[in-house]
């Protein structure tokens, strides 16, 4: 394994030593209610624990990068079949842990590939707290287990242009087009459901006279956009019914309180439209 320069210890603000000067990061994989955990060889920091794939951050590196990387020194997985929807931040002052979550399409044959590994192992997500447990990652867990889901974001186009003043009173079809593209930018999102930051499939519903903007040009698949044949309320019912699951963590964007209440019963999440408007200018100011 080639030594990065984010290798050696670091003290936290909270008076404990960790294992990276610029921080840590790991992979937890997880596929059909199974979740892939390493085995720690002996010689490392809480040898004989299980645990997920990872270790220091390069200087440079983001977490998602740095957990990849870590998965892929320490074992055979193949980290181009993983794709990743999020990841949960455990911030220690001055050092901070990031778990990124992926899925695999399959259960892959996964065994160690440095002497850090003493074996891999796909665990039954109901069997993992009888395992022993690293106990940084037996901490993060409860948590970690709600992220075992698939991100969707459904957006209430009409709800979200009420809520901003940029006009579209006078062009529904533009506001909405506007939107479009700047959803279809946004690549990640901070704090949906259990996640920290997320990368979601996301789903604009539109209506009346925006009902046919189409995918936009540039837009490729990173938004789908749905046009309402009639009431944009009942599409979005729809579009969240024919998508929510026990692994799928839907959330629509909208502040109309009976659209709340019939998304809510179909097991989707709710947050309001100030939260995905922050989100479009934090990218704003951060481009």
């Amino acid at each position: 394994m080639n030594r990065g320069d984010g290798d050696g210890f670091a003290r936290c603000a909270q008076g404990h030593t960790h294992w990276g000067r610029f921080g840590a990061a790991g992979l937890l994989a997880h596929h059909d209610g199974r979740v892939l955990l390493q085995h720690r060889a002996k010689m490392t920091i809480g040898g004989g624990t299980w645990g997920v794939f990872g270790g220091a951050r390069h200087s440079a590196e983001d977490p998602v990068t740095a957990a990849l990387r870590e998965a892929a020194e320490e074992s055979t997985l193949d980290i181009s079949r993983v794709t990743v929807h999020g990841l949960v931040h455990d911030d220690h002052g001055n050092w901070a842990y990031d778990t990124v979550v992926g899925t695999v399409p399959q259960l892959l044959d996964v065994r160690p590939a440095s002497w850090e590994t003493r074996d891999a192992a796909w665990a039954p997500v109901d069997e993992v707290e009888g395992y022993d447990l690293f106990p940084a990652f037996a901490n993060t867990w409860p948590r970690l287990r709600r992220c075992l889901r698939r991100p969707v974001l459904v957006v209430d186009a009409a709800n979200v242009m009420g809520s901003r003043a940029d006009g579209w009173w006078r062009d529904r079809a533009g506001a909405a087009a506007r939107l479009r593209d700047q959803v279809a930018r946004l690549e990640r999102v901070a704090d949906m459901g259990p996640f920290d930051l997320a990368y979601p499939e996301k789903i604009l519903v539109v209506e009346g006279k925006a009902r046919d903007i189409g995918p936009g040009r540039d837009n490729g698949d990173s938004v789908r956009v749905v046009s309402a044949p009639h009431e944009g309320d009942d599409t979005i019912v729809d579009t969240v019914a024919s998508t929510t699951g026990p692994d799928v963590l839907c959330v629509v964007v909208t502040a109309d309180r009976e659209l709340r209440r019939r998304v809510i019963a179909k097991g989707a999440e709710v947050t309001g439209p100030r939260w995905l408007l922050n989100q479009l200018e934090d990218r704003v100011a951060s481009s």
